[in-house]
């Protein structure tokens, strides 16, 4: 860790055991408590915004990532993951009163509820996995054979058996890397990647109480293709979705959807914006995200940052050195509590090693109160910008999200406090960002008015274009029916005029015919007279005929 050694008496007062510092493989360090302490549980933790590694005892589950994590019952339990390319399907549990390891003795899964017939527990990784009335549903998930639509799974603690949950309705097309939060009584589901490695982008929400599913058509700009983001929901009405990747990216955006009016907008972040990931974990105490672990394709991602939800604020909460399990894909991360104070739990993830390491942070009170110092001072100014004069003295936070995706209005607890005075400075600061914010919008807004006017103007040059050209062409289009029904009828003339030479030749040759018959019979005319003519000067000479043929 890079933070100095904590003392014994901390920030709030309360005393607690020295930690031991450790070296890890790299030369870097991470802190542990004496093993006299670890009775406590997760009370022997002393140190705030650090992340420490207690004593654990029992048998440490296989290294993984890509796993589920949920806390039931002040115990944590570990499904599924991957290790080496192979899935996994072993529980383990972590018992936080006692720090200790154990393996859940899992019976035959049975296919419903309604039918016991026991079925192996198929190994799946990239699911989710969400505490529900003290059970566990894991919903989605890689698998070695995937079917075509997401499966929920149940698992019963106090009868140690895994069970199909039957739904209703248009089931989504099978995933990993899908974000899936509990809103209320529903699970939202957003994006991942199917069995072909296809992204996706899509929404669904499925009725716990129903058991049904809801494929939902969002109106605006959703969030592009991807897998591996977090999501977080704040004020059981705005859905967060932050970082994931794509096969050729990762991403550091941040985008809301409004639960209630349906629609994607995506707000501008302020403060320390982290950088591009995926694979990271995410947990929300109160209004403050947490966000740890992930990577950017190239190296771990080492910092620790929180996104206070009102006012969409990062900060860095601390930073870990080195190739340690917290800058790792694919960990899991929860969120617990001891004697009122919320502690963060890390487990497994995968830097190029697979890990099985426990890490936890303890929020300090100080960085909640510099949140909240942020926070009080946001209302009046952003409530002056839009001549907002209600003042809310009960803890009511609510922002709505325009289309330029800036924060219209966050009322947040103004009760008299002596942090307002001291933030005074800040609130002012604020306000002087946001008006900056609002003239640099202005000016975008009015280039925007005028390129769209000179578009208008083109676009109505280029209809009387159009429309000139649509006249020359039907111009066109007129002389050339014009051609077609000349050439269509010379067609015709010289068809009959083809049909009358026919005519002619044959007519010639029934003439020719005629001539030829003709002239025969002249000429057969001819030889009958020469005969008669003969025969009357031989008969007159003494000469019979039949004499003068022999004589000759």
């Amino acid at each position: 860790m890079n933070n100095p050694k904590p003392e014994p008496q901390m920030a709030n007062g309360n005393h607690y055991p020295e930690t031991k510092t450790i070296s890890t493989e790299n030369g870097s360090t991470l802190e542990t408590q004496d093993k006299d302490v670890v009775l406590e549980g997760l009370g022997s933790v002393g140190v705030y915004d650090q992340w420490v590694s207690p004593s654990i005892s029992g048998q440490r589950p296989k290294a993984r990532y890509e796993h589920g994590a949920a806390i039931v019952q002040d115990k944590m339990y570990i499904f599924g993951g991957n290790h080496n390319g192979r899935y996994l399907n072993d529980l383990q549990v972590l018992d936080f009163r006692s720090l200790a390891w154990s393996k859940v003795e899992v019976k035959l899964v049975t296919e419903s509820l309604d039918s016991p017939s026991p079925v192996p527990l198929v190994p799946c990784a990239g699911h989710s996995l969400i505490p529900w009335e003290n059970n566990l549903l894991s919903i989605a998930g890689h698998t070695k054979d995937p079917s075509e639509s997401v499966s929920v799974k149940t698992f019963d603690p106090q009868t140690s058996t895994w069970s199909t949950l039957k739904t209703y309705g248009k089931a989504p097309v099978s995933r990993g890397g899908q974000s899936v939060t509990l809103v209320g009584t529903s699970l939202v589901m957003f994006g991942g990647e199917d069995a072909k490695r296809a992204l996706l982008n899509d929404l669904h929400i499925l009725d716990l109480e129903t058991m049904t599913w809801d494929d939902i058509d969002a109106v605006g700009v959703p969030p592009s293709p991807r897998s591996d983001h977090a999501a977080a929901v704040h004020a059981e009405r705005y859905l967060l979705i932050f970082g994931g990747g794509s096969h050729a990216a990762c991403f550091n955006d941040l985008h809301v959807l409004d639960l209630q009016t349906m629609e994607w907008s995506r707000p501008t972040q302020q403060g320390e914006i982290p950088s591009p990931r995926a694979g990271h974990a995410g947990v929300t105490v109160g209004e403050n995200w947490f966000i740890a672990g992930g990577g950017d394709n190239k190296s771990g991602v080492s910092e620790t940052v929180v996104l206070n939800m009102s006012t969409l604020v990062w900060s860095v909460v601390t930073t870990v050195q080195g190739r340690v399990p917290l800058a790792s894909e694919g960990l899991s991360l929860v969120v617990s509590s001891y004697n009122g104070e919320d502690i963060l739990v890390s487990f497994g993830g995968y830097n190029g090693r697979y890990s099985n390491e426990v890490n936890v942070l303890k929020p300090s009170h100080h960085s909640t109160l510099q949140s909240n110092m942020i926070e009080r001072p946001v209302p009046d100014s952003v409530a002056a910008l839009h001549n907002v004069t209600s003042a809310a003295r009960d803890v009511e936070s609510e922002f709505e999200l325009v289309q330029e995706g800036k924060i219209r209005e966050i009322v947040m607890d103004n009760d008299s406090d002596p942090m307002n005075m001291k933030s005074e400075k800040t609130g002012e600061a604020i306000v002087a960002s946001l008006k900056a914010e609002k003239e640099e919008l202005e000016a975008a807004l009015a280039r925007e008015q005028l390129q769209s006017l000179q578009l208008k103007q083109d676009l109505v040059e280029y209809d009387v274009r159009n429309s000139d050209l649509t006249k020359e062409l039907q111009s066109v289009r007129s002389q050339l029916a014009s051609e077609q029904s000349r050439c269509f009828k010379l067609e015709v003339d010289v068809a009959e005029l083809r049909q009358k030479l026919q005519t002619m030749e044959t007519l010639q040759k029934e003439l020719e015919l005629l001539q030829r018959q003709k002239a025969a019979s002249e000429q057969a005319a001819l030889n009958a007279k020469q005969k008669s003519s003969g025969g009357v000067w031989g008969w007159l000479a003494g000469s019979p005929p039949n004499q003068k043929e022999d004589d000759a």
